[in-house]
């Protein structure tokens, strides 16, 4: 990712080149240390396991355990989703303003897929874990360090726009901590 984002800044080639890079990464599930692969019953974690330092890149392990997802959001940058472990499943939602907030369109990401998202291409879902019964685990690579962004979730109840921090579920990223 370091030889590409310093190659190409161009949206398109950055996704395209990105997803084989990723799919590479997740083709194996032998590498990712088992303290950025465990699950807490609460909620999803999100890991932090690279920030670029000049800010165009930064790399996750998001853990959900049975029954667990995100609430309707977006990204504002580039994304990839690759599935290591488990499944997930996807809702596509328009953006807040353009339509009424209903699904436009779910789908089933199985261990060894890619998914997209920008605001080029998509920029508003959920993500759950698909399976009921084992933890997923899906390695995410964003256009910025996204856990340290401001971006917004849909507010189903308040039905509005919320701004919101994700942040990380822990303190250093694994790459500086090794």
């Amino acid at each position: 990712m370091d030889a590409l984002v310093a190659r190409t800044s161009d949206e398109s080639t950055v996704l395209t080149e990105g997803e084989t890079a990723l799919q590479a990464l997740i083709a194996h599930d032998d590498w990712l240390p088992e303290q950025y692969a465990l699950p807490n019953p609460d909620k999803y974690q999100q890991y932090l396991l690279y920030a670029d330092a000049a800010g165009r890149y930064s790399v996750q392990s998001f853990v959900w355990g049975p029954g667990q997802g995100t609430p309707i959001h977006n990204h504002t940058v580039w994304g990839l989703v690759g599935v290591l472990r488990g499944a997930e499943r996807c809702q596509e939602f328009p953006a807040p303003g353009t339509r009424d907030m209903t699904c436009l369109h779910e789908h089933g990401l199985p261990k060894g897929e890619v998914d997209r998202v920008s605001p080029t291409i998509g920029d508003w879902h959920a993500v759950s874990n698909a399976l009921a019964d084992a933890p997923s685990i899906s390695i995410h690579v964003y256009g910025a360090d996204i856990g340290r962004m401001t971006r917004s979730i849909w507010d189903v109840t308040a039905q509005k726009i919320k701004p919101f921090v994700s942040g990380y579920s822990n303190d250093k990223p694994w790459i500086a901590a090794r």
